[in-house]
């Protein structure tokens, strides 16, 4: 073959390869946003039980076709503070399962149905106005993309298997360590076992892979090599997070090694070769049943031992006392945004932090101001920083948020957080208004009748119930239609106390047991209850119109 011919079918193969990625990519998206809220409530149902982990490890990865996104987003979960290693373990050992799912379909012979798919998946795309539609055409396409890429990929790779420089150097791929180094390294790069083994079902097609003993070693590579995706996301996590990335590598190195010296010592590849025959099933249907058969064996052999790799793991990293500091999200990663459904989750976890540390911050400041306590005015001023950095840092995941791919009910969700923010901001800020109003008191010497004092009072009162019951409302995102009545009846009472208290409070004045200064303070400090009870009742209503309306029409 001249070297033209040799260069066009390369660029040929090439553009497969390319086609091949990218309809892995998009099926696997596809899938993933089609799952939405599924595939997040499945995850947060995550138990210590490790058989239970593990089937859910198995769906979430036969869903999203990539146990190497699988593995960041557990490492992402982790760095969250929403799973310990305990939890992953299980979900580790089921996503080397569920990413076979990708080699199986790829063993059928369709290639005659692929334009289907991709002509079907681009009129439901072209033509769907809603985004959950669209998605289902994203999964046709992908998966069309998926098999023309891997035909382009075998029909222009045969002159490789008829040049003797590569079947010689495919002949070396049968030593164990050189067909193990090549498929770590390989997918170490492309950070995918599945996008591996599609690759090299293609290169036995064409032709180049003759044996199975020479693909063998480089499949069990290839599941050490996609742990590089977990690894390089656990860089600058928590001390879990690292746990969890050494944790799956240990699972794939052990597999690797027992695996291997099964293949040696045993006749591994004339057992795979009596049940999946090269002859009939061809040797591509072989290097899948391979990849298959390895992640189901050491789950098997390795499952039972996790509490070994676990101890293993804390050896290599032990746990350490990590103290963290205040000024820092909790449940915002940016690993999770590859997984949109659960970055959603995590910014109403996020907003459900923040909306404690604004009660926690009036609750502070009001006792600081009926008990003259410094200390509390100090941890006020100390919490308002911090909601005011968890304000900006919510913003802006947010943002991000809706830069991606999301269902509209996600977005409306995204919309309905940053209205809520920015009212549990102000509440905040109302504390700060109240230890400032302390300290004066404090500096001044200036004090409250008893009546006055107790009109305050059961004006906090009314307004800490009010904040109660609307966080309540807000973190489930749901409407119970008793609590509804509650938050507009406290509200309503808030307001008609205001106007009493103030009404009482110049009767004071008049009679000359109130001062100008103390007055000033008083009238202000009503001003600032009724504003936090506003924006409390504003939080509370903080849901999406489509669970605002279905909850109220269903009571």
């Amino acid at each position: 073959m001249d070297t033209y011919s040799v260069l066009l079918k390369t660029i040929m193969a090439l553009g497969g390869l390319g086609l091949f990625l990218i309809g892995m990519k998009n099926m696997g998206e596809g899938l993933e946003l089609a799952a939405g809220s599924k595939l997040r409530n499945l995850l947060e149902k995550i138990t210590s039980n490790k058989f239970i982990a593990m089937l859910v490890g198995v769906l979430v990865t036969g869903v999203i076709q990539s146990s190497s996104a699988t593995d960041a987003m557990v490492v992402g979960f982790a760095n969250a503070g929403l799973m310990e290693l305990g939890q992953a373990i299980g979900i580790l050992f089921g996503a080397k399962i569920g990413t076979t799912v990708t080699s199986l379909l790829l063993a059928i012979d369709i290639k005659a149905f692929v334009p289907i798919f991709i002509f079907l998946g681009a009129i439901v795309i072209t033509f769907c106005k809603k985004n959950n539609h669209k998605y289902y055409g994203q999964i046709a396409a992908g998966f069309g993309m998926l098999f023309l890429g891997l035909s382009l990929m075998s029909e222009n790779l045969k002159w490789m298997g008829e040049s003797e420089a590569f079947l010689g150097i495919a002949n070396n791929l049968s030593f164990p360590l050189l067909g193990l180094f090549v498929g770590i390294i390989f997918t170490g790069i492309i950070q995918s076992s599945s996008a591996s083994v599609g690759i090299l079902m293609a290169l036995g097609t064409a032709g180049v892979i003759t044996d199975l003993k020479q693909a063998v070693f480089v499949v069990f590579g290839f599941n050490v090599g996609a742990c590089s995706a977990a690894i390089l996301s656990s860089l600058g996590a928590n001390r879990t997070a690292k746990q969890i990335a050494v944790s799956n590598l240990l699972i794939s190195c052990f597999g690797a090694v027992i695996m291997t010296l099964i293949a040696i010592f045993l006749p591994f590849t004339d057992m795979m070769n009596y049940f999946f025959p090269a002859e009939t099933l061809g040797i591509a249907a072989q290097i899948s049943a391979t990849h298959i058969i390895f992640n189901i064996a050491i789950t098997i052999i390795l499952l039972p031992c996790s509490g070994f790799i676990m101890k293993v793991t804390t050896l290599i990293l032990p746990d350490i006392n990590e103290e963290k500091e205040k000024m820092e999200t909790v449940y915002l990663d940016n690993r999770i945004l590859t997984t949109p459904p659960m970055a959603v989750r995590q910014v109403e976890k996020e907003c459900e932090r923040l909306a404690s540390l604004a009660l926690k911050n009036y609750r502070y400041a009001i006792k600081a101001f009926f008990e003259h306590d410094q200390h509390l005015i100090d941890k006020v001023e100390k919490n308002e920083k911090v909601i005011d950095y968890l304000t900006h840092e919510i913003t802006r995941y947010i943002v991000k948020i809706n830069g991606l791919d999301i269902v509209d009910s996600d977005r409306k969700t995204m919309g309905v957080m940053y209205s809520a923010i920015q009212d549990i901001e102000r509440i905040g800020d109302h504390a700060e208004n109240i230890t400032e109003h302390a300290r004066t008191m404090m500096e001044t010497k200036i004090s409250f009748t008893d009546d006055a004092m107790e009109e305050l009072k059961q004006l906090d009162e009314l307004v800490t119930k009010l904040l109660n019951d609307g966080l309540k409302m807000f973190n489930s995102q749901q409407v119970d239609y008793n609590l509804a009545k509650s938050v507009i009846q406290t509200e309503s009472a808030i307001d008609s106390h205001v106007k009493i208290y103030k009404f009482n409070h110049i009767g004071r004045m008049n009679d000359g047991l109130c001062s100008a200064e103390n007055g000033t303070i008083f009238l202000d400090m009503l001003t600032i209850l009724e504003r936090v009870g506003d924006h409390a009742n504003n939080v509370a209503f903080s849901i999406p119109r489509n669970k605002l309306g279905m909850s109220l029409k269903i009571k």
